[in-house]
């Protein structure tokens, strides 16, 4: 018999078997917030069965194979036939499935569905992020459909049903479907307008697209979740660069030409299978005018962009969650080291960086919902401006929480590793940094009504913090002066994003953690890494806050 050399002591216990809805504060209150009165208890219900999955050992552990056994492309069957098919893990599909059924891709018309919808995509994230790019894109897919009201007749109940389907068959012959995009080619990336995939309409007339057939041959270089039953794409039609939908299958049930080339070797975002498509005479649909597929395509854009948010929102709460539960149980030089003051002040700082990504989350959501000229006007610049800032804080946030486990939190087994290579993703995805920055000041300059929405959002909270109030000021005086506006475009959103998120946590948040925000973001007390807050706010209460104690 072996001897024992010592006792496991000081080890923290797993975070699981807990409701990831109910344990989060800043996400259960926002949701009170924006909800009707009479559906709250409903959603609550809805949120909290899904926050006890995803906190659940099981669930969990789906996350963990699904990027650990990552999808596998087959070209060809046996028989040398082309199949183009990719093959996941089966704990892949048991998530896709419960995402799918918790109505994640239902937000356009139920009451509260885009707030129900964020706040279930926020708790289903943590659980695995990699199988939320198709559903993310099924839900965006519906407002570009609608151009085409036939086809927003045919295909909305689809991307709108509770019921997960796999497998390539036509569509008509299944309770639900999900839905892709592929705009991205090798020569433009986000310069989409530079896109050389060519569509032939096929009019027996020879008339351009006037039965909405068309002929498409190019190359699309991203193309995620290629399982899916139906794309967006982007491609030259004679009058321009027009909108198409794209079936796998065909309605008498032969499979459309999509040839997968090959599967992306990603950084993160594992489980998820992004692939380069061959077009070659695939058959597709016009969605909207001849020419004007990026006015086509751009609800999908924007509602995508918000997931951005809402996914690093969900990947912040995930990392602080678990820093936060390792300082509790971790003992060291002589004490909790969620009582340390340096430790504790890393943890308000980063609890203070998730709650402004959440707040800002839900606000937008439920803007969606109220979907008022006023708030259709706000989103458009608050989108991008949430979408450029909320993502770029991710990744530091990501690694400082890794740190606060030590040489733990570097280890696979910890989960964080998977947590930090998936941070980057969301701030790339539906435009990098820059793109974003570009769409805010093309906003400013055209549309006055989206900066008068967005002014009038940040001055309710006026008089309440003379920090906040100066960083309104001073915002104003900079969009006042637009020389040299385009080199410091990415300092004004910030600017923009930063007083956005201060006037929503000095109106609904604790003070601790408005003082605080506004402290170090806003008055400019605060260093140039996590665990800067001045050492006189009431830290204690914000760590505190950020506990995932159901």
């Amino acid at each position: 018999m072996a001897a024992s050399t010592h006792t496991v002591t000081n080890q923290v216990p797993p975070l699981v078997g807990y409701d990831v809805f109910r344990a989060d504060r800043v996400l259960a209150e926002a949701v009170e917030r924006h909800s009707a009165p009479g559906l709250l208890d409903g959603t609550r219900a809805e949120l909290t069965a899904l926050g006890r999955a995803a906190g659940s050992a099981e669930v969990q552990e789906w996350g963990v194979r699904a990027n650990e056994n990552p999808p596998v492309l087959r070209t060809h069957d046996r028989y040398g036939n082309r199949i183009d098919e990719v093959d996941f893990h089966p704990d892949w599909h048991q998530l896709l499935g419960r995402a799918v059924s918790a109505g994640l891709t239902d937000a356009w018309g139920r009451p509260d569905g885009h707030l129900r919808r964020a706040a279930g995509f926020l708790v289903w994230s943590q659980a695995e992020a990699g199988h939320l790019c198709p559903v993310s894109m099924t839900h965006a897919a519906v407002p570009a459909l609608r151009a085409d009201p036939a086809l927003a007749a045919e295909w909305e109940p689809r991307l709108t049903a509770h019921a997960y389907e796999p497998g390539l068959r036509p569509a008509a012959g299944k309770g639900g479907a999900l839905f892709g995009m592929g705009m991205t080619e090798k020569q433009g990336g986000s310069d989409v307008r530079a896109n050389t995939t060519a569509a032939r309409p096929l009019d027996a007339s020879g008339a351009s697209g006037a039965s909405g057939e068309y002929a498409l041959t190019g190359h699309k270089w991203f193309c995620s979740a290629p399982m899916c039953d139906g794309f967006l794409v982007l491609a030259q039609a004679p009058g321009g660069l027009t909108c198409f939908l794209v079936p796998r299958v065909l309605a008498d049930g032969t499979r459309n030409v999509f040839r997968l080339q090959r599967l992306k070797d990603k950084l993160g975002n594992r489980s998820n299978a992004s692939s380069e498509v061959e077009f070659d005479g695939t058959w597709a649909r016009r969605v909207g005018e001849e020419g004007r597929g990026v006015r086509t395509i751009i609800g999908m854009v924007a509602a995508t962009r918000l997931d951005c948010v809402v996914g690093t929102a969900a990947l912040m709460r995930q990392s602080v969650a678990q820093a936060v539960h390792h300082a509790t149980y971790r003992s060291a030089f002589g004490g909790e080291l969620i009582d340390k003051p340096l430790m504790r002040n890393v943890l308000a700082d980063l609890a203070l960086e998730s709650e402004a990504a959440t707040t800002l989350a839900l606000r937008l959501a439920a803007a969606y919902d109220a979907d008022t000229e006023e708030e259709r006007a706000f989103l458009r610049l608050a989108v991008p401006t949430a979408k450029y800032w909320v993502t770029k804080r991710g990744t530091p946030l990501a690694a400082e929480a890794l740190e606060c486990l030590g040489g733990n939190g570097y280890v696979e087994e910890s989960g964080m590793p998977r947590l930090l290579r998936e941070s980057p993703l969301n701030s790339i995805w539906e435009g990098s940094g820059n793109v974003q920055a570009l769409d805010v000041l093309r906003a400013l300059q055209r549309e006055p009504a989206a900066l008068n929405a967005f002014l009038q959002e940040v001055g309710k909270a006026r008089g309440a913090d003379h920090r906040l109030d100066g960083a309104i000021k001073a915002l104003l005086t900079e969009l006042a002066d637009l020389a040299g506006i385009e080199a410091r475009a990415r300092r004004l959103v910030e600017r923009m994003a930063l007083v956005l998120q201060g006037s929503l946590l000095v109106r609904w948040a604790p003070p601790e953690v408005a003082d605080a925000f506004c402290a170090s973001r806003l008055g400019g007390d605060w260093g140039a890494a996590f665990g800067t807050l001045p050492h006189t706010l009431d830290l204690a209460s914000v760590v505190e806050r950020a506990r995932p104690v159901a």
